[in-house]
């Protein structure tokens, strides 16, 4: 049987993961990214060699005491590239990897049809269902377990928000048969899942639906299992990418809220008509979704949890009002991106284009104003250095509007 508990909707499993901030060899996930940019960038190296060299100069007295700043700064630098791991967390790092890679594949077979159809070799759908759903519960476990001694800071942080994403479907999962425990892994009642139906299984996992759990699942677990990028410039164009389209879209967004975009067009004697300026306010429009687009393309994949946090509010907010979008001629793919249709926006009520995006713009804007400022703001401040070997706090003064 299930072990039944009261899960909230916002449950944070972040303290299953509290014990990497001061695991074996001192490498905390926060301080390793931090350290690591600081290396990357030469930031670290300078400031050693500027401390070193310093302290060097103050205490030199003779030519025979004097030191060799650059071995101790090299043995530093070396000890941080490649630290020290045990033998457990190397073990939990390999369960993990391999463990992500069996969960993608029993993700997707509880997203593909054929599992919810009968097998021509006599096997019922509803054993077929039954058998896929103990193979994602086992490799779902395996991750949790794995992740919690793991070291890969990119990875554990999408395992993480995987687990609040079932957190949050506890009550549709309980509904199956899958319950959570109180260690985050998940435990199942096959006579319970018999009896609640295929539907109720396909439906949760629907690859139609990208708001479903399983498409959220299958989308922590494929950015989780993808591999990281160690080159601090493409990293950087990336980040700058994101930040920029994400401004942009917050700009559109604010521009398609504000009264100002909808002033009726005055005639050549300076008159108010009843005439809207729909060529301007559908240019607004389209660039709102073309920069909808390009900040999900360029940031779906980060491992900054405030972007990942602010992007699924995002999907959540546009899924809501799929239906309103449409009346206006935006439509949203399986994938979550946007397209708008020209002839349709035009042939809108503009009154009601004003009133939906009132409400829907002013939303959307904070949460890309956020996107902006964890891919730029604290992506910069992540190493506490600058380039010149100084440390720097960035402040977010410039986000004071929308916080």
């Amino acid at each position: 049987m299930g072990i039944s508990i009261n899960v909230g909707g916002n449950q944070d499993y972040s303290y299953l993961f509290q014990s990497l901030s001061s695991s074996s060899g001192g490498m905390g996930n926060l301080n390793f990214l931090s350290d690591y940019a600081s290396i990357k960038n030469g930031s670290y190296g300078k400031l050693m060699k500027t401390y070193y060299g310093t302290g060097l100069d103050a205490g030199k007295t003779t030519s025979s005491k004097k030191y060799s700043s650059n071995n101790v700064v090299d043995r530093i630098l070396e000890e941080k590239k490649n630290p020290k791991v045990s033998k457990e967390a190397q073990e939990a790092n390999a369960n993990l990897t391999t463990g992500l890679s069996s969960l993608k594949t029993s993700v997707s077979a509880l997203q593909n049809g054929k599992t919810y159809t009968d097998a021509e070799n006599g096997q019922s759908a509803a054993d077929k269902v039954v058998s896929a759903m103990k193979a994602y519960v086992s490799d779902y476990n395996d991750v949790v377990n794995a992740a919690k001694g793991s070291t890969l800071a990119r990875k554990t942080a999408y395992v993480e928000n995987m687990m609040s994403s079932t957190a949050a479907n506890a009550d549709k999962l309980s509904e199956i048969g899958v319950t959570i425990n109180s260690d985050g892994t998940l435990e199942l009642n096959a006579a319970k899942l018999k009896e609640a139906g295929t539907s109720k299984v396909q439906e949760l996992f629907s690859s139609d639906n990208i708001m479903s759990y399983g498409s959220t699942i299958a989308s922590r677990v494929k950015f989780a299992g993808g591999s990281t990028s160690t080159n601090a410039t493409s990293s950087t164009e990336t980040n700058n990418t994101t930040g920029s389209s994400a401004a942009s879209l917050k700009a559109d967004a604010k521009r398609l809220a504000d009264s100002a975009l909808f002033e009726k067009v005055k005639d050549k004697d300076g008159n108010e008509t009843n005439q809207y300026d729909i060529d301007k306010i559908f240019a607004t429009a389209k660039s709102f979704v073309n920069n909808y687009n390009k900040m999900f393309d360029a940031a779906e994949s980060s491992s900054n949890s405030g972007v990942v946090a602010n992007l699924s509010y995002i999907r959540e907010k546009t899924a809501r009002n799929e239906d309103a979008l449409k009346q206006f001629g935006i439509s949203v793919d399986q994938k979550g991106r946007m397209k708008i249709d020209e002839d349709t926006f035009k042939k809108s009520d503009m009154s009601k284009v004003q009133q939906f995006f009132k409400d829907y713009g002013s939303s959307i804007a904070t949460n890309a104003s956020l996107v902006d400022y964890y891919m730029t703001t604290q992506a910069n401040a992540a190493s506490g250095y600058t380039s010149a070997g100084e440390y720097n706090v960035q402040g977010s003064s410039r986000y004071a509007d929308t916080m």
